[in-house]
């Protein structure tokens, strides 16, 4: 979910920011078994509790140290369970502050080097009140895209930046084209101009970071069938010979799971797919006249308006989408009045998804924007959907690539809410907030932000239809997994000596192309 800002490289995307390489590598000496002399079990036993304890009381890094020293001593005594609880106690404890590596005088060095003509009094307020900090063993750490969101809300300076790096006339090509489509037949036929892509998923994971003996449990991702994605083929599958499950193309979400034997692997692992699949248009056009009530007995309802892992439905959540939407009943109308505050209220913000993801006790995503502000697409289309779903309206946040930005696949989730009569409405509010980053007429930035609050254009890549989707198998409990979205490999390895899964993000790439 990085948005290089001196760059601006396809953005307005998301999945978490991924562990950095090394994360949780420990020197082979320390990992070898002892053949005399082993550590006694107590001492092991008492560096675990510390450790878990350190974590409990957010000292992140004293807590990976420790985790790290009691899983030397258990490998060295051959107690491979508890080496295991270890390892993944030390991961988590990684994991936990990655994405908050500054200090007060690092991240103001970081926003002087990315913001041209930034005031220290601007700096300095920014640091002070919104900038997202966590806190370790008594010292107060910053995000790490400190500056990013710094620019994303604060517009004029973002501006000038975006005037030379942004071309939003072929952003906007869908939302303000020449001689638009029209719309479907009241929402009946929404789906129209298709365009087909085929390409090309790859992951290669260097031999370096590779376990040597074991099983590598992988859920590779793949196009999933939906009412805008259609015609998905996938072929050309590396490794046939360990796929346990799948390919699976339907349902919620579209995978195929793997078991690797690691001796089974000559070098890096490299692994293919080919794939296809024909991407609609999305134009709704909603009548609130028409709009029929919800069958609140139906299963699909109770699924999409209950609380989930990310999408919390709270008495906060409550609370504000009351308050937003005042007096008016109409679900549609309510759903319109909900996605405008969005994009009114919250600029766009990087946020801490694998920090997020691993401290306990758990803060969905959808209570830490509306606890902080700060929600990029993914937190943003989470965060929708639960204020949706505390009115009785049904909301997910589908997700997997978009090429709206660039030709290049980039990772990025939006919105869509159920209405009676004419299915699920998408609407995007992290593409629409990209009319603010530049100075366009006033009437194009209304109208770029009206078509994303119920339409969605074709250039996009659909992995799965809600977050936090469980697949078959599910990951094992206790296992390092980011669980929240499935946009590059999930990599799960009892016998790594680092964290794998973190590398799949930075080794997984998505090549896909139009057909003439």
């Amino acid at each position: 979910m990085n948005l290089d800002i001196p760059q601006l490289v396809p953005a307005v995307v998301c999945v978490m920011l991924l562990v950095i390489a090394g994360a949780g590598c420990m020197e082979e000496a320390s990992i070898e078994k002892a053949e005399t002399n082993p550590t006694p079990t107590s001492e092991a036993d008492d560096l675990l509790s510390q450790a878990e304890m350190a974590m409990g009381n957010s000292n992140y890094r004293t807590a990976s140290s420790l985790y790290e020293e009691a899983y030397k001593f258990y490998t060295n005594s051959g107690d491979d369970t508890n080496a295991l609880l270890a390892r993944n106690g030390m991961f988590r404890a990684t994991r936990a502050i990655i994405e908050y590596p500054h200090n007060r005088t690092a991240a103001g060095a970081a926003m002087q080097a990315a913001v041209p003509n930034l005031t220290e009094t601007d700096m300095n307020a920014w640091l002070d009140g919104r900038a997202q900090t966590i806190e370790s063993d008594g010292e107060v750490l910053y995000f790490g895209d400190v500056a990013a969101n710094f620019l994303y809300a604060n517009v004029a300076y973002l501006r000038p930046i975006t005037a030379t790096m942004l071309d939003f006339g072929y952003i906007s090509r869908y939302a303000i084209p020449e001689g638009a489509s029209p719309a479907g037949d009241g929402g009946v036929l929404p789906y129209i101009d298709p365009i087909r892509y085929t390409g090309t998923e790859k992951l290669e994971v260097p031999e370096s970071v590779l376990p040597e003996t074991g099983t590598l449990a992988i859920w590779y991702p793949l196009p999933l069938e939906t009412e805008s994605q259609r015609d998905v083929v996938v072929t050309n599958l590396s490794y046939k010979e360990y796929i346990v499950t799948g390919p699976v193309t339907e349902g919620r979400i579209a995978y195929v799971y793997y078991e690797i034997p690691a001796e089974a692997i000559d070098g890096d692992l490299l692994m293919t797919a080919d794939i296809a699949f024909t991407s609609y248009e999305q134009r709704f056009t909603v009548d609130p006249v028409k709009v029929r009530a919800y069958d609140t007995t139906d299963p699909e309802y109770l699924l999409y308006t209950s609380s989930s892992r990310n999408i919390k439905v709270t008495d906060e959540c409550r609370e504000l989408a009351a308050t937003i939407v005042g007096d008016e009943t109409n679900p549609y109308l309510q759903a319109q009045l909900i996605y405008r505050y969005i994009i009114n209220t919250y600029p766009y913000s990087f946020a801490p998804h694998a920090s997020l993801d691993t401290i306990e006790p758990k803060v969905a995503e959808s209570s830490y924007m509306l606890a902080t502000g700060h929600g990029d697409c993914g937190t943003q289309s989470m965060f929708f959907s639960a204020l949706c779903r505390s009115l009785g309206i049904p909301a997910r946040a589908p997700g997997g690539y978009q090429m709206i930005l660039a030709e290049t696949p980039g990772t990025h989730f939006w919105a869509e809410y159920y209405i009676e009569g004419y299915g699920w409405v998408p609407c995007d509010t992290t593409v629409a907030e990209i009319a603010d980053w530049v100075d366009i007429p006033e009437g194009d930035r209304e109208a770029f932000k009206t078509y994303y609050a119920n339409n969605l254009d074709p250039t996009r890549l659909v992995i799965q239809k809600d977050v936090d989707v469980r697949m078959n198998p599910a990951f094992p409990e206790g296992a390092v997994v980011f669980r929240l979205v499935r946009q590059s490999p999930a990599i799960v390895s009892d016998e790594a000596t680092v964290d794998i899964g973190a590398f799949s993000g930075f080794h997984f790439t998505i090549d896909v192309e139009e057909e003439e």
